[in-house]
C-alpha cells in the first residue's frame, strides 16, 4: 500500500516539529518535505508533488489562504494535484470562509489532538473534507444563507439517506454525547462530563455514527447542526 505523502508549510519551528513527529509515527504516512514560508513552500510543492500540503494560515511572507489559492490554480491547470489541509489558530468566520473559497480541502485548529490530525490527514487523502467541529457551525450557517460558493452537501459528504434520520432515533444519552462531540470534546472529556467510562462513550459514539450514517465525528457534528439535533 502506498504511503500518504505529506509536505508541511509552517513557520513556527516547534509546531512544524510536533506535526512531523505525530505523522511519522504511522507507517501509512510519510513527511516528504517542510518549509517555513510560502515562497519556499510553493517551490517545494512543485518539486515534491505530495498528496497533501498542511498549510499554516499565518505564514510570514504570504498568508496560507493565498498559498492555497495558488496550489489549487496549479491543480486546475493540470500541473499539480495536491490537497490542502489548513492548520490555524483562527476560527473566525472570515478566515474559515476565505480558506474554503480558496479551495482548501480540510480545516483544522492548531490545538487539534494528534490522533484527530491523523484522522484528518487520512480522510483528506481519501478525497473527503475534514472540518474541525469547532468551525462546522460557521460552514452550515453560510450554507443556510445560500452564500457559500461550494456545494456544502457535497463538501461535507452528507448522504441523502441521512435525511430520513429522526431526532427520536437517538437516545437521550446519545444526544448528550452528540452535543459534546459538536462542542469538540474527545472521548475522555465526554466521559468526565457525563460521569461514564471511555468505553461507554465509544459505544455511544459508534451507535451515533451508525444511526446518522456518518463516517466520522465531523460528519456526525455537521449533521446534528444541520438538522437541529443539538442546540
Amino acid at each position: 500500500m502506498s504511503k500518504i505523502r505529506i509536505a508541511i508549510i509552517e513557520d513556527h519551528d516547534l509546531t512544524r516539529l510536533s506535526i512531523r513527529i505525530a505523522l511519522q509515527q504511522k507507517d501509512d504516512i510519510e513527511v516528504v518535505g517542510e518549509a517555513n514560508n510560502a515562497y519556499h513552500g510553493l517551490i517545494m510543492l512543485k518539486k515534491l508533488q505530495p498528496d497533501i500540503a498542511i498549510v499554516d494560515i499565518g505564514l510570514p511572507d504570504q498568508d496560507g489562504i493565498e498559498v492555497t489559492r495558488k496550489i489549487k490554480a496549479t491543480t486546475i491547470h493540470g500541473q499539480l494535484n495536491i490537497k490542502v489541509l489548513i492548520l490555524t489558530l483562527q476560527d473566525n468566520k472570515e478566515s474559515v470562509l476565505a480558506a474554503f473559497n480558496a479551495g482548501a480541502d480540510s480545516y483544522c485548529m492548531k490545538d487539534i489532538r494528534s490522533d484527530n490530525l491523523l484522522e484528518a490527514v487520512r480522510v483528506t487523502a481519501d478525497g473527503n473534507p475534514w472540518i474541525d467541529p469547532m468551525i462546522a457551525r460557521i460552514i452550515l450557517e453560510q450554507a443556510q444563507q445560500n452564500l457559500y460558493p461550494i456545494s456544502v452537501n457535497s463538501a461535507l459528504k452528507l448522504s441523502a439517506s441521512q435525511g430520513n434520520i429522526k431526532p427520536y432515533s437517538l437516545t437521550d444519552r446519545e444526544l448528550e454525547v452528540l452535543k459534546l462531540i459538536v462542542e469538540g470534546c474527545n472521548n475522555s472529556a465526554i466521559a468526565v462530563k457525563l460521569y461514564i467510562t471511555v468505553g461507554t462513550v465509544k459505544t455511544h459514539v459508534r451507535s451515533i455514527m451508525n444511526k446518522l450514517c456518518a463516517d466520522d465525528r465531523t460528519q456526525a457534528a455537521v449533521f446534528a447542526l444541520r438538522h437541529g439535533l443539538v442546540a
